[in-house]
């Protein structure tokens, strides 16, 4: 199979979906594409919308600068969106002369277009730090916005910072991944009128707590206009604890209630059709091996139950749910290795799978419901995500319904072959382990034996899915046999064979994954003299795992992993999560050597490429100095690749193709199969 029509730089060309809104109405979906900008080494998002029948094909509605968490008004007739755009010109010529504009970026705020007249977008908020979240008041002429809202004295600090001052602070989560550096500057909801732009603080709507830079404020407010709910942690050490509480508030500010008694780790929300009850999706803060749940609440009674704990699946990625009508919501779920639907009731009755016709390799994500239609994110291993759309009455037809509305990436991976796609499952000392097979275009797994990639998930509470990712293609493509193995540890199969690694972590997850390879080299589907081993992430630190413990590996690349966990406490972001996994480091120091794959490096002879962001405080990238000088130290073959800036991900495409490109050569150099 020839590879000459791909390379690497076909990164440049791909493009993603990330977000979809449908019409109140239900007859149109607003969905956010993101571009790669190679001239400026930048990624760009763009707002479309289509007809959910597919009688026209989509529409780009923004053109400049990039949008996001699109959003109808009650109404439909408006679209609000979030962007860091240049100064809306009526604004900006209505400054006073002495007014100056800002000459960094700007920060991001609420635009709107109105969709009756046309025209460009309008901008709606003008804060000085941006604007992180919003939500349409029912009214239509109201939004809730959440802000930062530094005090003069804090102004004055971020005004050093910025300058290249000391980073000072007083707070136990000091840092987060993405954010940097932490502040102690409030984020409150701030009521903001669409036309006149006047605003006025919920002084009691504020957030806080440890995990408020992923959770956000996300103020949703309820159909009757009576009640705005949003997250904080109220404790007396909210950076000391792994719960979020749902709080309501009045759109005037008064009349703060807590719904949420701190059992909970909860995430955004929606309220029910009448007002009455208010759904949102939550973990359990004392264990992230449970499955997270929807709750809905009745929050005049102050109650709250869960409607999918008899499932025993989390809620999907991201937690997408929607109400469709007074007793019932849609949501997305992980099942064995799958995101797909299930519709759950308000009264707590069981929950049932739906959608039945959704293909054993196609994957779910991106869920909204608009009147009787359903938005959906889908795709699979060869397809890219796509917007599709359906109606509610058709969910549970025999036959499939769905309308594909775009087609992302079709002509870019019209060059590339599909790969054959297998779900496997073998035993793993007692337990059933299941994995995804990806078969290289023409490949008979019977009569060939190419060489064995094996690409680990993160997590590791999370899960490997047939959903589509342009690098399983790009491998394959050029003959590598994948393997995805859900390791004991892995959700989406229940919480026993989640929590099967508590406690214990570097035990059970390599040792399915090292069955899983040696089941695919007994069935005779790759040659053993060429195993490859990567991971990113909790992957990273399975690789490093898998290679200390195994000698299958042929080489190896570790990618922003946490090779070190006594060195990592404290210096990363997730000091409350270590903490309730394995206690403190000074009163379990045993534990932490354990769980830590440096412990065993001298048993690592398998050359081994290692990678970090510059910035990354989910893995420093001190945990990747540290393996490599480990490894180099033995005079193993091995390579350090640092990506200055960068945060957990490498987000900038020439790095995307940068790290793409050492992977391959790594793995090419060390291919005994190579000239």
């Amino acid at each position: 199979m020839s590879t000459e029509n791909h390379s690497t730089a076909d990164v440049y060309g791909l493009t993603e979906i990330t977000d979809l809104s449908v019409s109140p109405s239900g007859d149109r979906i607003a969905y956010v594409r993101e571009e790669f900008d190679a001239a400026a080494d930048e990624r760009r998002q763009s707002l479309f919308t289509v007809p959910s029948g597919g009688e026209r094909p989509p529409h780009r509605l923004s053109r400049r600068a990039d949008a996001s968490a699109p959003q109808f008004s009650p109404d439909g007739t408006k679209l609000a969106f979030l962007a860091a755009r240049e100064t809306d010109t009526e604004l900006a010529v209505a400054r006073d002369a002495d007014e100056e504009e800002a000459d960094d970026e700007p920060p991001s705020q609420v635009w709107c277009f109105d969709l009756e007249r046309g025209g460009d977008a309008r901008q709606v908020t003008e804060f000085e730090e941006g604007v992180g979240e919003f939500d349409w008041g029912p009214d239509g002429e109201r939004l809730v916005v959440s802000a930062r809202d530094p005090t003069d004295e804090q102004r004055e600090y971020l005004e050093e910072r910025a300058a290249g001052g000391p980073i000072e602070t007083e707070r136990l989560q000091h840092k987060y991944d993405g954010e940097g550096w932490l502040d102690d500057v409030t984020t409150y909801l701030f009521v903001v009128d669409v036309e006149s732009r006047e605003t006025s603080r919920l002084d009691e709507a504020y957030g806080a707590g440890a995990l408020e830079p992923r959770s956000g404020l996300a103020p949703a407010w309820s159909p009757d206009g009576d009640r705005i709910a949003f997250l904080s942690n109220r404790t007396d050490r909210p950076d000391d604890s792994t719960a979020m509480d749902v709080y309501t508030v009045r759109p005037d500010g008064t009349g703060l209630e807590r719904l949420t008694d701190g059992d909970v780790a909860a995430g955004g929300g929606t309220w029910g059709p009448e007002g009455k009850r208010y759904a949102f999706g939550a973990g359990n803060p004392d264990s992230g091996y449970e499955p997270t749940k929807l709750y809905v609440a009745d929050v005049a009674a102050g109650s709250y139950e869960s409607v999918s704990g008899s499932l025993d699946r989390p809620l999907g990625y991201g937690s997408p749910f929607a109400w469709t009508g007074d007793e019932t919501l849609l949501g997305l779920v992980g099942d064995e290795g799958r995101t797909r639907l299930v519709r759950f009731f308000a009264d707590g009755s069981e929950p049932e799978r739906t959608f039945e016709t959704q293909g054993e390799f196609q994957n779910a994500s991106l869920l909204d419901v608009g009147g009787e239609t359903v938005g959906l994110g889908l795709s699979s291993p060869h397809d890219s995500l796509d917007v599709c759309a359906l109606a509610l009455d058709d969910l549970d037809r025999a036959d499939d319904r769905t309308t594909r509305l775009t087609s992302t990436n079709e002509d870019l991976l019209e060059r590339y072959d599909e790969p054959e796609t297998r779900w496997i499952s073998f035993d793993s000392e007692g337990e059933t382990v299941e994995a995804l097979t990806y078969f290289p275009p023409g490949y008979d797994p019977d009569e060939d034996e190419g060489p064995l990639l094996v690409t680990i998930h993160g997590g590791p509470i999370s899960y490997d899915s047939p959903a589509f990712n342009y690098d399983y293609t790009y491998w394959t493509n050029r003959g590598y046999v994948l393997l995805r193995v859900n390791y004991r540890g892995s959700s989406s199969y229940g919480q026993s064979f989640s929590e099967a690694i508590e406690g214990d972590w570097g035990h059970w997850e390599p040792t399915d994954v090292v069955h899983g390879i040696e089941d695919v080299l007994d069935r005779g589907w790759a040659d053993p003299s060429r195993v490859f081993v990567t991971g990113f992430s909790y992957g990273g630190a399975q690789t490093a795992y898998i290679l200390s413990q195994s000698d299958l590996a042929t080489a190896g690349a570790a990618e922003h992993g946490i090779y070190d966990r006594h060195a990592y406490f404290g210096t990363g972001d997730s000091h409350n999560r270590m903490e309730r996994d394995f206690g403190v480091p000074w009163e379990n120091l045993d534990t932490y050597r354990s769980i830590s794959s440096l412990t065993d490096v001298g048993d690592i002879d398998a050359p081994l490429l290692v990678t970090a962001g510059g910035e990354d405080w989910r893995c420093p990238p001190t945990q990747s100095e540290q393996l490599y000088v480990s490894v180099k130290k033995q005079d193993v073959p091995s390579r350090l690749v640092v990506y200055p800036d960068e945060n957990h991900n490498v987000g900038d495409p020439d790095r995307a193709i940068h790290r793409l490109d050492e992977l391959t050569d790594w793995f090419r150099r060390h291919d005994p199969a190579t000239d």
